[in-house]
C-alpha cells in the first residue's frame, strides 16, 4: 500500500497542468555542437561564445532554457507523487525534519548504509511516513 499526499484542489489542478501540458512541450536542451563532435556530450552547458548562434537564439538552432518553461510555483520541485521531498541521513533527521507526514515524504541519502537504512524505514513505517527510495 502506497500512501498518497493530501493535496488541495489547486495543487491537483497544477500537477495535472505540469504533467500534461508543460512537461510534454518541454524540449530537450542539448549542449552546443554536441551533434557535431563525438567528444562533446549532450549534457547541458550554457553557450557563452561571443559569436555563438545558439546564444543569440538564431533560427534552426536548439532552444535555450528560459523562464517561460518553468512549472507553477506551488508544485515546483515536488516529487511526481505530490509529496515534498525531505532528504534524511539518520532516524533523528526523520524525527526533526518531517513535520507533516501527509504532505512530506523522505528520501534516504545514497551514502546511508544498509543497517541505518533499515532503521529509518522501520521508523517511517511505524509513524506513517512514506519513503520514496525504499530499496533493500
Amino acid at each position: 500500500m502506497t500512501k498518497k499526499p493530501v493535496l488541495t484542489e489547486e495543487e491537483i489542478r497544477l500537477f495535472e497542468l505540469k504533467y500534461s501540458i508543460i512537461k510534454k512541450k518541454l524540449p530537450r536542451f542539448i549542449r552546443q555542437e554536441s551533434w557535431r563532435y563525438v567528444r562533446i556530450k549532450e549534457s547541458w552547458r550554457r553557450p557563452r561564445g561571443k559569436d555563438s548562434k545558439m546564444r543569440l537564439r538564431k533560427k534552426g538552432r536548439p532552444p535555450l532554457p528560459r523562464i517561460g518553461y518553468r512549472t507553477p510555483k506551488l508544485v515546483r520541485g515536488r516529487h511526481p507523487s505530490g509529496f515534498e521531498e525531505v532528504l534524511v541521513y539518520n532516524v533523528k533527521d526523520v524525527e526533526t525534519k518531517v513535520t507533516d507526514p501527509n504532505r512530506q515524504a523522505i528520501r534516504i541519502a545514497g551514502s546511508v548504509g544498509k543497517r541505518k537504512r533499515m532503521e529509518i524505514i522501520k521508523y517511517a513505517d511505524k509513524h506513517g511516513i512514506r519513503v520514496l527510495n525504499r530499496r533493500l
